[in-house]
């Protein structure tokens, strides 16, 4: 066979394993390079090798027959360990001690049979341990990659910042970072994201602005850990700064918007919002199922419930998710009958809902009042969909009987849980006391709470507004002089974020620099004022309050 001839076949098989679309065309292409004549053992070892990569890696492949076939193989060299060192790596189950640690023992054969590591091997068996969070075995694998000669491979490093990362070992990452000689992006992102999931927000933000070249990674990770760490104020500020400073070749990505949409949602920031949808029609990403149900979630949120539903009619395909945040929006405006209008629908178009789809559907009922909805709602979720009721689920429950006032049957619903009521469950009961001035059970529920969490400042406070509807105020003295002698006060000052113009303004009781107090003030005395001439007279705390800010 001609030279040509061979190349061409050989090129053209490779073809094929790559353009495979389903595990029986590979079993056949493994067939015919097994059984072909005209190729050379070089060019079957060669397509070996990329079939074994695609048969171990890909989706469409199977590991266990990867495995087969490696077994088979005649002195597998570093690179054929390499890809089965991987796949294990990546797609075995953590809870099968033996199948995780394949990757482990292959790395043991392979020093074995003679194949010395290259510096792809080290950052998977890295990972191995990254999964198994076994920091040990880790920094014993990279005792290796110094001892063969990778001490400054980044790929190596960066493994092994992301398993400390993993781990909790926070410091280790810090000083093997500050000691790398060749950091890349993947270092500082390593790091930056390891600080973000450990909550530890201003050192990721301290990395974050000395980081010389960020990519879209770096941009997402500081916007997503700052939206959800609590502070989407400035979560949004990042998706403008990134807009202004990155190049062509750093633009918002579907992640970006999705989570910016989040933090439009938990500001209220309704013309960021509608800002970010216009931004996603100009820059033509295409309106996904997640970006449109981020779109619903932060319309809904931000009050533009009419808004909310054209965005979820248009969107071409809908899951579970997106549903469920259109019955939710409904369930928090109070429009009961259309969330479960939605939930038929769904019904009928063969959508399964989930556990959170019946926490809007339960919190639907407790805002409209429909008692005896909640009540079908809740026994559907277990006898027609097999779905056990969470805690979450039963708070919802009673909370739904509490308003109603139904308080032996709330009650009653608490003592069946299977689980131990935790403080939302409580106090979803004791938000009934106090709606229908239900002392003797409010004043029980609270007391169980202050048990569970005898610093929690609110709990007092509900228990001293249980008090005051019953007008027993030297029950409400006594509480508000044993969290005086306890130093029971609210750790973090109330806070209110208004968005005018475009902007998002924060205030709270200790004042803001962002906003004018004096306007307030003045703001305040000509309520004040006008209330006294309509013939209103300021309650104790309303007065209280103005000499605060005064």
């Amino acid at each position: 066979m001609k030279e040509t001839q061979r190349l061409t076949l050989r090129n053209t098989i490779s073809r094929f394993i790559k353009e495979h679309k389903s595990m029986k065309e590979l079993k056949q292409i493994h067939t015919h390079i097994l059984k072909s004549p005209y190729l050379s053992k070089n060019d079957q070892y060669f397509l070996l090798t990329r079939f074994l990569f695609f048969c171990a890696i890909s989706d469409s492949g199977s590991l266990s027959y990867a495995a087969d076939v490696f077994r088979l193989m005649k002195n597998p060299n570093t690179s054929v360990y390499n890809i089965m060192i991987r796949a294990y790596a990546s797609k075995t189950s953590g809870g099968d001690d033996t199948s995780s640690s394949q990757s482990l023992l292959l790395y043991k054969q392979m020093l074995y049979d003679g194949n010395a590591p290259d510096c792809l091997t080290f950052p998977f068996l890295v990972k191995e341990c990254r999964r198994r969070l076994d920091a040990v075995t880790g920094r014993s694998i990279y005792a290796h990659a110094i001892k063969f000669g990778f001490h400054d491979d980044a790929f190596a490093q960066n493994s092994l910042i992301s398993l400390y990362m993993a781990c909790g070992h926070l410091s280790c990452a810090r000083k093997l970072f500050e000691d790398m000689l060749n950091k890349d992006v993947v270092s500082w992102n390593s790091m930056i994201i390891g600080y973000l999931r450990g909550g530890q927000l201003d050192k990721a933000l301290d990395l974050f602005s000395r980081m010389e070249r960020r990519d879209i990674i770096t941009w997402n990770s500081i916007i997503t850990g700052f939206v959800q760490g609590g502070r989407p104020k400035e979560a949004l500020e990042f998706f403008h700064e990134m807009q202004i400073v990155s190049d062509d070749m750093v633009r918002p990505d579907k992640i970006t918007i999705a989570t910016v949409l989040s933090a439009c949602a938990y500001l209220g920031a309704i013309d960021h919002g509608k800002w970010v949808h216009s931004y996603l029609r100009r820059s033509r990403l295409e309106c996904d199922v997640v970006i449109g149900t981020a779109l619903v979630d932060m319309y809904g949120k931000c009050g533009c419930v009419e808004k909310a539903y054209e965005v979820f009619k248009d969107m071409p395909e809908k899951d579970t998710l997106a549903w469920t945040a259109m019955i939710s929006v409904s369930a928090l405006h109070g429009f009961g009958k259309e969330a479960f209008d939605l939930f038929e629908e769904m019904e009928t178009l063969g959508v399964k809902p989930n556990h959170v789809t019946f926490v809007g559907l339960l919190s639907a009922c407790a805002h409209s009042g429909l008692v005896e909805k909640g009540r079908w709602c809740f026994d559907m979720m277990r006898h027609v969909y097999s779905i056990e009721p969470q805690v979450y689920h039963y708070a919802c429950m009673v909370d739904i009987l509490g308003r109603a006032g139904l308080f032996e049957e709330a009650e009653g619903l608490i003592r069946s849980m299977r689980m131990e009521p935790d403080v939302f469950v409580w106090g979803a009961l004791l938000g009934g006391c106090q709606m229908h001035g239900n002392m003797e059970l409010g004043e029980k529920v609270a007391q169980h709470l202050i048990d569970l969490e005898p610093l929690n400042y609110s709990f007092y406070v509900n228990l001293c507004d249980v008090y005051a509807k019953a007008n027993r105020f030297d029950k409400v003295k006594r509480i508000r002089a044993l969290m005086k002698e306890k130093g029971i006060k609210k750790e973090v000052p109330g806070c209110s974020m208004i968005e005018v113009e475009g902007v998002v303004y924060e205030f709270s009781v200790q004042g803001s620099p962002e906003v004018v107090m004096e306007e307030i003030v003045w703001t305040l005395v000509g309520f004040s004022n006008m209330m006294k001439i309509e013939g209103y007279m300021l309650d104790h705390d309303e007065i209280s309050l103005k000499a605060k800010i005064l």
